[in-house]
């Protein structure tokens, strides 16, 4: 983990974060790490951009793998 400083935080927002967290509940530092998650996420686009690139990657996948999942869901062995 890494800890971050942010230096100037206006008062409307800190408070606003405090109120946010107080809440639901939780810490200051908890909420903030929640936010800054979400703010980095990555939006829709650029999931189905990375599924693209991996798609591509792959390439076309030919057969049918019925009879492979058949065979280890019968499969009676403890571990496989």
């Amino acid at each position: 983990m890494v800890d971050i400083l942010i230096r100037n935080v206006d008062e409307a927002v800190a408070r606003r974060l405090k109120e946010k967290a107080a809440a639901k509940g939780a810490s200051l530092s908890e909420t903030a790490r929640d936010a800054l998650t979400d703010f980095v996420k990555p939006t829709r686009e650029e999931a189905w951009a990375a599924v693209d690139r991996i798609r591509a990657k792959i390439g076309k996948v030919s057969g049918d793998s019925t009879a492979d999942i058949r065979e280890d869901r019968d499969n009676d062995e403890r571990h496989r």
